[in-house]
């Protein structure tokens, strides 16, 4: 299977539309940032490191049509861009770090005129798009060694070429390992509300002749008591200097389970999601989605009666002492978390 999820396609970006997945592989093509702040805030495009290159892109779009000449100007439309775009969704680390890195280039190259600050921030979205295409495929070989034939392992949420540019970081872990010959299956947790599991991460794992079996979220515990799993691996959406992760709201439930029943909890994702601010879970910002999403299935059909108060916080945080590795694009970080992701992120996240 051949995918992209995100490109730039004759000034455009063409993305895959994940809310029609998997009946219909559409892509939509996006030409301001109206709609593709609008992308990601329906969950058309998604994933942490997909977010990244398509904010960085969309930095690009949002100052290529720049008129003026004066650079306080250009500096004002940069900053507004870079603040519109980091609303739409605000757990993700790589949505942002996507924005400052193209951003970091004006500020950066100061001497330059507007006409060629503007080539250089195409180049470096299109550089953060290069850059996710091999931090995949390094989470992927690092991964793999941790997965042995016979393996039976569950996942949460989808964390493979939908959230990425075109390979994964969790299931990254799973292709790299059905490339090396290894034989395992996977239970897809289908990922309430919005079924990112069953409609995305089932649809991968068939595409790429992977053994899948979807479950209800609420069937985890009932694997584990029966000796049904054996490993678990997840994405992040952010990941504090301590540890702390971020991800699809459930991991958490599935890391405590883990522990209990002494089972490998993993989270894999590039260094681009590690959060230097942060020294730990507390401080990340868990957004609230949509009451509907709850209520309805796939906003279609009503399960809830009308006017019900509705919880919907789209991720949870794990604590670092419930994850057993933290494979990234430069190796796996053992705990102690708190030295050792700074060790791995000060050293290698620039090499």
């Amino acid at each position: 299977m051949d995918l992209k999820t995100i490109e730039w396609k004759n000034n455009r970006i063409k993305i895959i539309d994940q809310t029609r997945l998997p009946h219909r592989l559409e892509y939509i093509y996006i030409d301001n940032i109206k709609d593709l702040r609008k992308a990601i805030r329906t969950l058309s495009v998604r994933g942490a490191p997909a977010l990244g290159a398509a904010a960085g892109l969309g930095v690009y779009l949002g100052i290529k049509g720049f008129k003026g000449k004066e650079r306080s100007a250009f500096n004002r439309r940069v900053k507004d861009v870079a603040y519109y775009l980091a609303s739409a969704r605000p757990t993700a680390r790589n949505l942002s770090w996507g924005i400052e890195r193209v951003c970091n280039v004006a500020l950066m190259n100061r001497h330059l005129n507007i006409d060629a600050l503007k080539l250089l921030m195409l180049k470096e979205s299109l550089n953060v798009i290069n850059n996710d295409i091999e931090a995949s495929r390094s989470i992927g070989r690092y991964g793999a060694s941790l997965i042995k034939d016979k393996d039976v392992i569950l996942t949460i949420c989808n964390a493979g070429i939908l959230a990425t540019v075109d390979y994964g970081t969790a299931l990254g872990m799973l292709y790299r390992a059905k490339e090396e010959g290894k034989s395992f299956r996977v239970y897809v947790s289908e990922t309430r509300p919005l079924l990112q599991g069953a409609r995305l991460t089932a649809w991968e794992l068939k595409k790429k002749g992977i053994e899948a079996t979807v479950i209800c979220d609420n069937t985890a515990a009932s694997l584990f008591k029966d000796n049904k799993v054996n490993k678990v691996i997840s994405g992040a959406d952010r990941i504090a200097l301590n540890g702390d992760t971020a991800n699809k709201i459930g991991t958490y439930n599935l890391a405590i389970l883990s522990k209990y029943h002494n089972i490998p909890f993993y989270v894999a994702a590039p260094l681009s999601t590690f959060d230097s601010s942060l020294t730990g879970g507390d401080g990340i910002l868990i957004e609230e989605r949509n009451p509907q999403e709850v209520t309805t299935l796939l906003f279609k059909r009503s399960v809830a009666p009308f006017g019900v108060k509705v919880f919907n916080p789209a991720f949870d945080v794990t604590r670092h002492e419930l994850i057993s590795a933290i494979i990234t694009d430069k190796g796996i970080i053992m705990p102690p978390y708190g030295k050792n992701i700074r060790k791995h992120y000060v050293n290698k996240r620039s090499g």
